[in-house]
C-alpha cells in the first residue's frame, strides 16, 4: 500500500533530506560523487589476434616497461629483467637479487625495479648500458604494489601502514616519508601529483609531489579495491579489483569520478595509458581497450593470456604470466573501431 502525501510536506522533506546530506558530505574525509556506466563492447576471442611474436622471458612474465630504448619485462625463475630490441625481438638479460614484484619505471637513464625476498629491496638498471647499477636497501612492502616516478624523485610504498617514500634516485636514501591510508601500494605521478590506491579500499590519495603535503582523498565511485593505475588524458585511471570495473579521476577536479564496468574482477592486472587509449589486462581477459576522450569501451579479448601490459613502438606487449612470454600485437592489426586514432 503507498501513501500520498501533500505536496507542500513533500517539498519540505526533501529539503531537509538535502540539507542532511550537504552536511554528511561535508563531514566526509573523501570526495565521493560518482557516476557509473554500464557498456557492452565487442568482445573478441584471442584466437582472432593476429600475434607478431611471442618471445620467451622466463618461467613466469610479469610486468612491462616501455622505454626510448626498447622494451623490459621481468622475469622469474630466473630473477631478471629483460630487454627486447623492438626491431629484432632480441632479448638482453640483467640479473637481479630479487623478485621483481611490484611493478617497473624508467627515466631519462634508469630502469626502477622493486624486489621481492626476506629483505625487501630496489633496484637500479643502468639503461644505456643495461647493467646493474645499484641496488638499494629500501623495497616494496607486496608483491602487485607498484612505483611511480616525478618531481625528481622515486616513490615507493614500503609497508602496511601506507608509508609513501620519496627515495632519492642517486643516494636511494629516504629523503621523505607520507603517510597516506594504510592498505595503499600502487603510486602513480601526474600533474605535480603522486596518487595512491588504496586497495584495501575504495580512494586514490593524492600528494603534493614538492611538499609531500596529503591534499585530498577521492572515492573510486562504485569502484571497490583499486590497484593498479595510470593517468593520461587529464586523468588518474584505475583498475578496481573487487568489482571488476574502471574508474577516472579527473585531476583538474572538474568532472565527477566515472566508474566503466569492465567484468574483470579478481587480483593480478594491469592497467597503461597510450595512443589515447587505456589498455588493461587480466588473465582470462587478457585486453580491454577504452577509448580516454570519451570513457567509452571499445573492445575486449577473451581467452589465455595477460597479466601485464604495455604499449609502444606500434605494438602490444602483452604478457602470459603462466607461460612466461610477452606477446607483440601490431595496434594496425587491431579491428578498426579499437585502433588508436590517427
Amino acid at each position: 500500500m503507498s501513501v500520498v502525501l501533500p505536496q507542500a510536506f513533500q517539498r519540505g522533506a526533501i529539503r531537509a533530506a538535502g540539507l542532511l546530506l550537504a552536511i554528511a558530505l561535508s563531514n566526509s574525509a573523501v570526495i565521493q560523487a560518482g557516476t557509473s556506466q554500464e557498456a557492452s563492447a565487442p568482445v573478441h576471442k584471442m584466437s582472432e589476434l593476429k600475434i607478431a611474436a611471442t618471445i620467451q622471458i622466463g618461467k613466469i612474465a610479469d610486468w612491462v616497461a616501455v622505454t626510448s630504448n626498447g622494451v623490459w619485462v621481468g622475469s622469474k625463475e630466473p630473477n631478471s629483467v629483460k630487454q627486447v630490441d623492438p626491431n629484432t625481438n632480441q632479448v638482453t638479460t640483467v640479473e637481479i637479487p630479487g623478485e621483481p614484484c611490484a611493478g617497473l619505471a624508467a627515466d631519462s637513464e634508469s630502469l626502477w625495479v622493486p624486489l621481492c625476498g626476506p629483505v625487501p629491496k630496489l633496484a637500479k638498471v643502468d639503461l644505456k648500458t643495461r647493467v646493474l647499477a645499484h641496488v638499494f636497501s629500501v623495497g616494496p612492502v607486496a608483491p602487485e604494489g607498484g612505483i611511480a616516478i616525478g618531481a625528481g624523485s622515486i616513490w615507493l610504498i614500503t609497508d602496511k601502514h601506507g608509508s609513501l617514500a620519496r627515495i632519492d634516485p642517486s643516494s636511494g636514501s629516504i629523503l621523505q616519508t607520507v603517510h597516506v591510508a594504510p592498505g595503499s601500494f600502487n603510486p602513480v605521478f601526474s600533474e605535480g601529483r603522486i596518487w595512491v590506491t588504496r586497495a584495501e579500499g575504495s580512494e586514490v590519495t593524492s600528494v603534493d609531489a614538492t611538499t609531500g603535503k596529503v591534499l585530498e582523498h577521492i572515492a573510486t565511485g562504485t569502484g571497490r579495491h583499486p590497484r593498479f593505475v595510470t593517468a593520461g588524458g587529464g586523468a588518474v585511471w584505475t583498475v578496481n579489483q573487487g568489482d571488476g570495473t574502471l574508474s577516472r579521476i579527473d585531476v583538474a577536479g572538474q568532472r565527477s569520478v566515472l566508474t566503466l564496468q569492465l567484468h574483470t574482477p579478481g587480483v593480478g592486472g594491469d592497467i597503461t595509458y597510450a595512443e589515447g587509449r587505456i589498455w588493461t589486462t587480466l588473465m582470462k581477459t587478457p585486453i580491454s581497450v577504452v577509448d580516454a576522450a570519451r570513457s567509452v569501451i571499445l573492445c575486449q579479448w577473451k581467452g589465455p593470456g595477460g597479466d601485464a601490459i604495455g604499449v609502444g613502438y606500434g605494438t602490444i606487449w602483452l604478457t602470459s604470466y603462466t607461460a612466461g612470454t610477452v606477446s607483440r600485437i601490431a595496434l594496425s592489426d587491431l579491428p578498426e573501431d579499437c585502433r588508436p586514432e590517427k
